[in-house]
C-alpha cells in the first residue's frame, strides 16, 4: 500500500506552526511525512525558512511518523556533518528516518560566498558526498580529498541500521544515475508519462528501494481561493532548470515571477477546489507504482487541508491503494 505523507515546507511557514501541523496531520491520518531543507525561501511572500535539523529531532520526538529530509551537501554543508546529523537521527529513532540527497541550488548554497559551481560538478561533488557519508555510517575513519575534502572523521555514535540515502532527480537521466548509488528515488509531481519514464529509468537501471513522490497542490473550498493561495505563495517555483538552480535570491525569484500566468502554474501544481479532483489526481500516481506520496498543500494555512483531507481523501486512496 502506498504511504501517503504530509510535506513540510519550512520556506512557507514558522517552525512551530509547522511543528502543530505535522502534528494534526499524524492525527488525521497520515502515515509519514517529509521536509525541505532551505537557508531561504522561494519568494519573499513565503517569509520563513527554519533550520530542518533541529525541527527534525523535535518532529521525530512529537510524533511517530516516519520522516525524510531533502538536503545538498558539498557547500553549505561538510558531508561529515550531515553524515553526523544522519547518524544521530538514526540513532533516536531506528527505521523512521530518511535522508534524500541533491546537487543543491544557488539560492541556498551561495551564502558560503563560494563560487557556485556547474551542474556536472555539482553533480560530482555529491557523489563524492554519498561515498563519505555512506562510509562514515559504516563505522569507517574517513579522509578524501576532491571536490570535497575530510580528514580523519569518525562517527562515534551511530545507528546500528543506516538511514536510507535518497536520490532526488527531476529528469529521467538523473533518475537512471541516481540508480548507481541511491538507496531509492524521490521526485515531484509531473506529468504521469513522464513520472513513468523516471521511474523506468531508475529501475532499468538497477535502482533499488522505495520510489518517493512529492505532491504539490493547492485546495481550498472555493476555486478562487484555491487559485490564489497557488499563486500568491508558489508562482515563484514554475521555472525549469537550470533557472531553479542558478537564480540567487528570493528577490531575483519574485521579479522573474512578476507576471507568471495561471496557466503556467497550474502545470506545477494540482489546483482544484474539488476533492474529487485532487483524489484522481493521487490515484494515477498510486498506479504508477511509488511507495511514497508526500502531499504540500502549498497554501501557509494547513488546518483546513489537512482536516479535509484526511476526512474526505485519505480513506478513499487507502481503499484504492489496497
Amino acid at each position: 500500500m502506498t504511504a501517503i505523507g504530509f510535506h513540510a515546507s519550512h520556506e512557507q511557514i514558522h517552525p512551530r506552526a509547522l511543528l502543530e501541523a505535522v502534528i494534526h496531520a499524524e492525527r488525521v491520518g497520515f502515515d509519514a511525512a517529509m521536509c525541505s531543507d532551505h537557508f531561504a525561501p522561494w519568494s519573499e511572500r513565503q517569509g520563513h525558512s527554519g533550520f530542518a535539523w533541529s525541527w527534525l529531532g523535535s518532529a521525530l520526538q512529537a510524533t511517530d511518523l516516519s520522516f525524510g529530509v531533502v538536503n545538498a551537501p558539498g557547500q553549505r554543508y561538510h558531508p561529515a556533518i550531515i553524515a553526523q546529523a544522519i547518524g544521530t537521527l538514526g540513532a533516536m529513532y531506528p527505521g523512521r528516518f530518511w535522508a534524500a540527497l541533491g546537487s543543491g541550488e544557488a539560492a541556498n548554497e551561495h551564502i558560503t560566498g563560494e563560487v557556485w559551481p556547474r551542474k556536472d560538478v555539482r553533480n560530482a561533488r555529491l557523489r563524492e558526498c554519498v561515498d563519505v557519508i555512506r562510509a562514515l555510517l559504516a563505522g569507517e575513519e574517513v579522509s578524501h580529498d576532491g571536490l570535497v575534502r575530510v580528514d580523519r572523521a569518525r562517527l562515534w555514535s551511530r545507528p546500528e541500521q543506516p538511514p536510507a540515502l535518497v536520490g532526488a532527480a527531476v529528469s529521467v537521466e538523473t533518475a537512471r544515475w541516481c540508480a548507481e548509488w541511491a538507496d531509492g528515488l524521490i521526485t515531484v509531481n509531473a506529468a504521469p508519462e513522464h513520472l513513468r519514464r523516471m521511474i523506468d529509468a531508475y529501475r532499468e537501471a538497477g535502482g533499488r528501494g522505495p520510489v518517493h513522490l512529492q505532491v504539490h497542490l493547492s485546495w481550498a473550498p472555493v476555486q478562487a481561493d484555491a487559485e490564489a493561495i497557488a499563486y500568491d505563495q508558489w508562482r515563484s517555483n514554475v521555472f525549469a532548470p537550470p533557472v531553479c538552480w542558478d537564480l540567487d535570491t528570493p528577490e531575483h525569484f519574485d521579479v522573474v515571477s512578476a507576471e507568471v500566468p495561471m496557466s503556467r502554474l497550474a502545470e506545477v501544481v494540482n489546483i482544484s477546489a474539488d476533492l474529487g479532483r485532487h483524489l484522481g489526481w493521487l490515484e494515477e500516481y498510486i498506479d504508477l507504482g511509488f511507495d511514497q506520496i508526500a502531499l504540500h498543500h502549498v497554501g501557509q494555512e494547513q488546518r483546513p487541508f489537512l482536516d479535509a483531507f484526511g476526512e474526505q481523501v485519505l480513506p478513499k486512496l487507502r481503499g484504492q491503494a489496497g
